[in-house]
């Protein structure tokens, strides 16, 4: 289960001793990653030395409105202070404008300065019509995307089971789902799991996983649903 969690560390108030906090957390349960701000990647890189948890950030974030080219100067710096995976927000707005030619080529800008690293496209489907997430979602494949990604978490909507379901259906068995925004819970988590997401982005690590330790160990199961077959 562990390996399914991106540990986001992304509000704009975190101190530095808060940040370090949830850096040693998520070195404590071996997550797969932590998504941290491009200011602090330097910073989680060193801290998370001779850890198995890698180091991501955000590119674009939180809104996606900035320009392309600046987008490819955060990605280029993000990527020289050690992130091995990018977030990048796309441009909800021209998405929404109809301009999806625009929307693919600022993802591929990215994807091409990230040389195979995994670039992972939020979409932020609560501005979205189901239309517009199948589109965006066909557009990040299309540009080379790693993967497509429901929210930032920062506008007031986060992944739901409808609008996953879409993205799942919208590309191939290659690109890969992540789920962001309001992943609180072990039930919500398996309940996303079962229809195909492969990452979870969530600042709920401990809660979740020190609900998977307690069924674990009494051999429990969450609702009807074994945590163990995950």
């Amino acid at each position: 289960m562990a390996a399914l969690i991106d540990h986001a560390i992304l509000k704009p108030e975190l101190t530095d001793a808060e940040v370090d906090a949830d850096l040693d957390l998520a070195a404590r349960w071996g997550i797969f990653s932590v998504c941290v701000r491009p200011s602090d990647i330097p910073r989680s890189v060193a801290r998370l030395a001779g850890t198995p948890v890698a180091t991501g950030t955000v590119i674009g974030f939180p809104h996606g409105s900035t320009s392309t080219a600046a987008k490819v100067a955060e990605a280029r710096r993000a990527l020289d202070d050690g992130a091995a995976e990018l977030d990048m927000v796309q441009h909800v707005g021209r998405l929404r404008s109809g301009d999806v030619a625009a929307v693919e080529d600022d993802i591929a800008a990215v994807v091409a300065v990230a040389e195979g690293r995994v670039v992972k496209v939020i979409l932020e489907t609560a501005f979205l019509t189901d239309d517009e997430v199948v589109a965006a979602s066909k557009a990040a494949e299309r540009a080379g995307a790693s993967f497509v990604k429901t929210s930032t978490g920062f506008a007031g909507g986060g992944a739901t089971v409808h609008h996953l379901r879409l993205m799942r259906g919208a590309v191939s068995p290659a690109v890969r789902i992540k789920a962001s925004g309001g992943v609180r819970g072990l039930d919500t988590l398996l309940e996303m799991r079962a229809i195909g997401v492969d990452r979870f982005g969530t600042s709920a690590t401990d809660v979740i996983l020190s609900d998977v330790q307690r069924l674990v160990e009494t051999g429990a199961t969450s609702g009807e649903t074994d945590a163990s077959s995950y």
